[in-house]
């Protein structure tokens, strides 16, 4: 009977290990789909190199960061188990994590998540970045910060172990904060430093569209990130538990249903349209913002909060316009600004709201915030003084996937687009 439980947890697990790998299709079609059709190629590159340069960093030493064993009398900051990845006695059995899954199916799993915080940075500096220069950042900030951050909670570093009153420790499921936010907040920098794209802000500061080339990419996009969402939140129970499995699938799609229906229409009273991008955009803001306490909500918890991430993120890419910040997919409203109300809803609501709790969310939040910004800033701005960060005004125009690359995604329909 344990050995059957133990099989049929790690089935599950490496099911959903496949769900998040199948994510970064997502993220690809949600990124080309939102920008010119000139720079398809580079878009799809870059989510190439995250994906397999992330997983090798991630077995080089991200893992070892990211769990160290930290012991009574550590700090919990920083900690590192070595280099490469080699199972303990009793990894392949069911004394490894109380029987959910094998040490290999945790590495992989992991490893999945690894490389979604560069993902996010990728869609938020869209059409200008140099390759090189992405590249570099990307092995910095997923081989050292995104594990580094995750250790101090997941790892069972200090955050694991903060406590205010009568909480005890900040609580984060599945990474609105050490996933999402982790991302966003590089994201912003990035963004910051890079400038806006060209012909995106007039002079006295109004934005123009600029349209992506394939919404129906966009759309597709979306659900199967919805998909991979149920990997993401599903997997982080970190076994087949019935009960709590089936909880949280249900909290992660009615927290969507409700950010993108909420989304939907309050771009619709404030812009009188009704803006597909908005909507799925909506979808994804109530993902993330479940995604910390999605198995600590009950289903109209998940939708109080779904709702309220699809009226935080309109106005949060409204205020990144109005701040001449260009994100062309949304990324920074997405994954940051309703990563960290998601966060924060586990102290407002579910099983673990009281004051205390909010208090230790909003800790937790500050930290990875302020660790996360001053790496991403010092990497960037060093990037940016010695390779520099934006390719040349001509590129930008003509499209990187001629320059960077040679080629064209779709090489019998090139449109001018300048």
């Amino acid at each position: 009977m344990e050995t059957a439980l133990f099989t049929a947890n790690n089935i599950w697990m490496m099911i959903c290990t496949g769900l998040v790998f199948f994510m970064h299709l997502g993220f690809s079609f949600l990124e080309i789909g939102l920008t010119r059709q000139k720079n398809t190629v580079n878009i799809l590159f870059k989510n190439i190199f995250i994906i397999t340069v992330g997983l090798l960093l991630y077995y080089i030493g991200g893992f070892n960061l990211m769990y160290p064993g930290f012991e009574e009398g550590d700090f919990g900051f920083f900690k590192f188990a070595g280099f490469g990845i080699a199972a303990p006695e009793g990894g392949m059995t069911p004394e490894y994590a109380s029987g959910g899954y094998t040490w290999w199916t945790d590495f992989l799993f992991q490893g999945m998540f690894a490389a979604t915080a560069a993902t996010i940075v990728s869609g938020a500096v869209a059409e200008r970045i140099k390759l090189q220069s992405f590249f570099l950042f990307t092995i910095i900030y997923v081989g050292l910060v995104y594990p580094i951050v995750g250790s101090w909670q997941w790892g069972g570093g200090f955050l694991s172990s903060l406590s205010y009153g009568e909480a005890e420790g900040f609580y984060d499921f599945a990474g609105s904060t050490l996933v999402h936010s982790v991302g966003g907040w590089a994201a912003l920098i990035a963004v910051y430093l890079l400038g806006p794209r060209i012909g995106k802000y007039t002079e006295d500061g109004k934005a123009n569209a600029i349209p992506g080339h394939s919404l129906p990419f966009t759309t597709a996009g979306v659900l199967i990130l919805w998909l991979g969402w149920f990997g993401f939140n599903g997997g982080s129970v970190l076994s087949a538990d019935p009960e709590l499995t089936s909880l949280t699938l249900v909290t992660t799609s009615l927290a969507a249903a409700a950010g993108g229906v909420s989304a939907f229409i309050v771009s619709y009273l404030k812009f009188k349209n009704f803006d597909l991008t908005m909507f799925l955009n909506g979808i994804l803001g109530g993902l993330v913002s479940i995604t910390a306490g999605a198995d600590q909500m009950s289903p109209n918890e998940a939708v109080v909060i779904g709702l309220l991430g699809g009226v935080i993120l309109v106005f949060a890419v409204s205020l990144l316009d109005k701040l001449l910040l260009d994100d062309p997919v949304g990324a920074i409203a997405v994954h940051l600004i309703t990563g960290i109300w998601g966060t924060l809803a586990v102290g407002i609501f579910g099983a673990m709201a009281s004051f205390d709790q909010f208090v230790v969310q909003l800790a937790g939040v500050g930290a990875a915030g302020v660790f996360c910004s001053v790496c991403g800033f010092i990497i960037l701005f060093v990037i940016k003084k010695t390779m520099g960060l934006r390719v040349p005004r001509k590129e930008e125009l003509e499209g990187l996937d001629i320059h960077e690359h040679g080629m064209d995604a779709y090489p019998d329909f090139r449109l001018n687009q300048h």
